[in-house]
């Protein structure tokens, strides 16, 4: 046995190729070759990378032993079954290794050997001959098959030897070889009317076969003319798959003669092959031949047909053409695909150029209709490579995610260059497998989580979640807490986490008031290989509860009860302690409010609810306030919910002077006090402070300007002008309250002179020299006058205290004279004027009038030691004239005319009489 070993080793190192040859006929176990060590494999690592054979190229024929790599014969092979009369005869085998991916074609050629001898079609073979055929003249003969090829094919035919006829024989286009009769002499029927000779067919096998059959020639009547074709040989085309009755060609044979002898009967040669007959049929009488079976130009491109034409006459001779049938190619054929190996999961992180699948692609058609074209529909990642021939590898050619795309379906697609193109796909499902990628992610990177404080040891307080897009164990998720130290403790004494559902436990009770916020850190781990990881922080904010409260810090006291003194002369508003409290929570719950419970039932106090600060209501009274000594109970009130509340015992006591009372009680809360003082405090000193720094500006400023004015108004009293702007009466002095050592003012202690503008009748001075009282009554004094007479009332001192002249006169709207009568006999008997006296009322209303005709007298008369009102008239001059300037109706004896100029001033003036005490 001959091994022809072809090792080919492609650029890429995928596919390699060995051919080995074995004759047919072997037996069961017959050795062919090791592709192991002929493809110098290591033994030892065959199973280890899975040495095995392609399943789709596998035959009964062969075995391979996938431990040795022995190749050996499984079956007999019967050429002659397997390849017919192909010229070669090849079994093909693929082998292939994994880790890497190897893959080995193997093709082992079937050597024929001579073990089939020729053989007749039949045993006795009849050739008709007429006695008139001329020598020369030649007779087909039927044709022996041999189904070996090569060398021990039929080579020759040979014939019993004889005087008449001789063999000559001929090869076909295709190989075959046949044998034509030729008579070499006259034959003669009368003499031998019928010749037998054994006509053996032999081949070129060593030893060489033979096969025999009888040929028995009979001499026939003379028959003049044969048929005649138009030429020997015809060629026409047919194309693959025409259809059954598809005209091949039209023959046409003439014979000259008449009547029978020249109709002419056609038939194909006895020598023709079985296949052809039944893929067509002639007509016997047209000559027409016609397709009877499916023409396939994958089975054969060319047939040979041929064709013999007779007459109908006795001892005809038949004449011979052949008929060469040339198959077109039709692309009536699809490619196929056979993948060979397929990896059924790649890891995401494969590399580009990892191998997924071999396949190969086949089209049984030629030429173009034969060629392909092989791609991957769609956008995936990955791509075909050429391997070797009609065989692909599909390789990943991108980064793979699985989280994106776990499942990839890839679709091959061949595609043949013929007319219409045809096409075949086939598909395979390839999985992702994952691969621990991606790290958890929480669902934020801040967790705020609020708890109230006093809560149980063990609460669950949140969770935290987070989330990994691997899957299995790569996604399976732990939780924990990252070390950290709060208040000097570990943070695993505070908190605790579910490392499975991320839930968060308290485990002690928070306190506001220790703890207000802390914050850790937490961290998720996958399960994966390496295993990966994420954080995220955790704010933990206690939340104030109202669980405190108030305390009261100030004022102090002794055995819980604070002690302050009261001023008797304390006017309302007077600060008599400050209450100061504490509240250890927060917001709302240390919003405090301040509020007498019990003491204060006669309304001596009033407690400010915001800032604690408690004063006096009123002043003290010794009829309401009879007792010496104030027992109040101080109530201190958070806003929480529910409020808490807490209160404290404030004694006050009545002291006769605020110096008592700092040496007292008020001594141990000073201290208290000082502290007490906050920014709104101080901010109020400070407004103060400019405040009053800014009005004694003020005041000093309208000192200064009334000075100069005083001067002006005393010389207009002098001059007599003294009246008032718009007024018919004259000036006045008032009634008042100086002491109660003086008297009441007399007649005898007043003048009256009339001005020197009014008329000359009344133009006359009064002496009022008695002692006696003169009774003071507004409405009668001036009632009875004239409105063009304008008087002044003087004293007898008046030189002597006219100096006292008042420095603010004011203007009084009219409705100062309205209520004239009643201001002026309304007095307090107290000298000056309080609040409650008509000194008052009237000094009260003179300030909120709105349009003043005369100046309020009451301060004026202050000025000058009374306390009782200026007489005034109770009637407003309608003469507009007689009002113009005021001064010109009042005179003063004995002093000089106030100027022109200060009379337009509008000023008025009064003055204040004293009139000494007479036994």
């Amino acid at each position: 046995m001959i091994v022809f070993l072809l090792l080919l080793c492609l650029a890429n190192g995928v596919v390699s190729q060995i051919r080995y040859s074995v004759p047919e006929e072997g037996e069961h176990g017959t050795f062919i070759g090791n592709i192991a060590e002929d493809l110098s494999l290591d033994l030892t690592k065959l199973a280890a990378r899975r040495f095995q054979t392609v399943p789709s190229s596998r035959t009964p024929y062969l075995e391979v032993n996938l431990e040795t790599g022995v190749l050996y014969v499984n079956e007999k092979i019967d050429r002659e079954r397997i390849c017919k009369q192909s010229a070669t005869c090849l079994l093909h085998l693929e082998v292939f290794l994994e880790n890497p991916l190897e893959l080995f074609r193997i093709e082992i050629e079937v050597l024929d050997i001579n073990d089939n001898p020729p053989e007749f079609p039949e045993t006795d073979i009849t050739v008709e001959i007429s006695e008139s055929a001329t020598p020369g003249t030649r007779f087909p003969l039927e044709t022996a098959f041999d189904p070996d090829v090569g060398s021990n094919a039929l080579r020759t035919y040979d014939i019993t030897t004889n005087n008449y006829f001789y063999l000559d024989v001929q090869t076909q286009t295709d190989g075959n070889k046949f044998a034509e009769l030729v008579l070499e002499k006259p034959l003669d029927r009368e003499q031998q009317a019928v010749h037998r000779y054994v006509l053996t067919a032999v081949d070129g096998g060593q030893p060489p076969r033979t096969g025999t059959a009888l040929l028995v020639v009979k001499v026939l009547d003379s028959n003049d003319n044969v048929p005649v074709f138009d030429q020997p040989v015809y060629s026409v085309s047919l194309a693959e798959n025409a259809p059954v009755g598809t005209l091949v060609i039209q023959l046409n044979a003439t014979d000259v003669d008449e009547g029978m002898n020249g109709e002419v009967v056609y038939s194909f040669s006895n020598h023709i092959s079985s296949r052809v007959k039944e893929l067509f049929d002639i007509d016997p009488r047209t000559g027409r031949i016609e397709v009877r079976g499916d023409v396939d130009f994958e089975e054969s491109s060319l047939y040979q047909i041929y064709v013999q034409a007779k007459d109908m006459g006795p001892n005809a001779v038949p004449a011979h053409c052949k008929v060469l049938v040339q198959v077109t190619d039709l692309n009536d054929n699809a490619p196929e695909i056979t993948f060979s190996t397929v990896t059924e999961s790649v890891s995401e992180n494969a590399t580009p150029g990892t191998v997924i699948a071999l396949l190969s692609v086949t089209d049984k058609d030629s030429e173009e209709n034969g060629q392909t074209h092989v791609e991957i529909l769609g956008e995936v990642p990955f791509k075909l490579k050429t391997s070797f021939r009609n065989y692909y590898t599909i390789v990943t050619d991108g980064p793979l995610n699985r989280e994106s795309v776990d499942t990839y379906t890839v679709t091959v697609v061949a595609r043949d260059k013929g007319s219409p193109s045809l096409a075949t796909s086939k598909s395979i499902k390839l999985q992702v497998s994952d691969e621990n990628d991606n790290a958890p992610a929480f669902t934020q990177p801040i967790y705020d989580v609020y708890v109230t404080e006093n809560n149980v040891p063990g609460a669950y307080i949140h969770a935290v979640n987070a989330i990994d897009p691997d899957i299995g164990r790569n996604a399976h998720l732990n939780y924990s807490i990252l070390e950290c130290d709060i208040q000097g403790m570990s943070v695993k004494t505070y908190v605790s986490i579910n490392n499975e559902s991320g839930a968060l436990y308290a485990l002690r009770s928070f306190d506001y008031e220790q703890l207000k916020d802390f914050s850790f850190t937490v961290q998720a781990t996958d399960n994966g290989i390496p295993e990966l990881s994420s954080n995220a922080t955790v704010n933990v904010i206690i939340v104030d509860q109202n669980d405190n409260a108030p305390s009261v810090i100030a004022p102090l006291g002794k055995n819980g009860t604070a002690r302050e003194p009261l001023p008797r002369s304390a006017e309302p508003g007077y600060l008599v302690a400050r209450i100061v409290a504490m509240d250890g929570d927060d917001g709302e719950n240390a919003r405090l409010s301040y509020s007498i419970q019990r003491g204060n039932e006669n309304g001596m106090f009033r407690m400010d609810w915001r800032t604690g600060e408690l004063r006096t209501a009123r002043r003290v009274s010794a009829k309401r306030d009879p007792q010496q000594l104030y027992d109040l109970l101080i109530e201190v009130r958070d806003h929480g919910q529910p409020p808490l509340s807490s209160s404290a015992s404030v004694m006050v006591t009545l002291v006769d002077s605020v110096v008592e009372g700092h040496n007292g009680d008020r001594s141990g809360t000073a201290k208290a006090k000082e502290t007490s003082l906050d920014l709104t405090l101080i901010l109020i000193i400070a407004l103060g402070s400019v405040s009053f720094i800014f009005l004694l500006a003020m005041i000093v400023l309208a000192v200064r300007c009334q000075k100069d004015k005083k001067l002006n108004i005393y010389n207009s009293c002098l001059s007599g002008d003294c009246c008032f702007l718009g007024c018919s009466s004259c000036c006045c002095g008032r009634q008042a309250r100086a002491a109660r050592k003086k008297k009441k003012l007399s007649k005898s202690d007043i003048m009256l002179v009339q001005s020197a503008h009014a008329s000359a009748a009344t133009n006359a001075a009064v002496s009022v020299a008695s002692a006696s009282q003169v009774p003071v009554e507004e409405s009668g004094s001036f009632g009875s006058l004239h409105q063009s007479q304008n008087y002044c009332y003087q004293t007898k001192h008046q030189r002597a205290e006219l100096s006292y002249l008042v420095d603010r006169p004011r203007r009084v709207n009219s409705s100062a004279f309205q209520e004239a009568d009643i201001v002026s006999s309304k007095d307090s008997g107290h000298g000056d004027s309080e609040q409650g006296d008509s000194d008052h009322d009237a000094t009260h209303r003179g300030h909120t009038s709105g349009a003043d005709l005369f100046s309020n007298c009451t301060e004026e008369c202050k000025a000058l030691g009374h306390s009782d009102r200026c007489w005034m008239p109770t009637f407003v001059p309608t003469d507009s004239r007689q009002g113009a300037d005021y001064r010109s109706n009042l005179h003063v004896p004995g002093m000089d005319s106030v100027p022109d100029t200060e009379r337009g001033k509008g000023y008025a003036s009064s003055f204040r009489v004293d009139i000494p005490e007479t036994a």
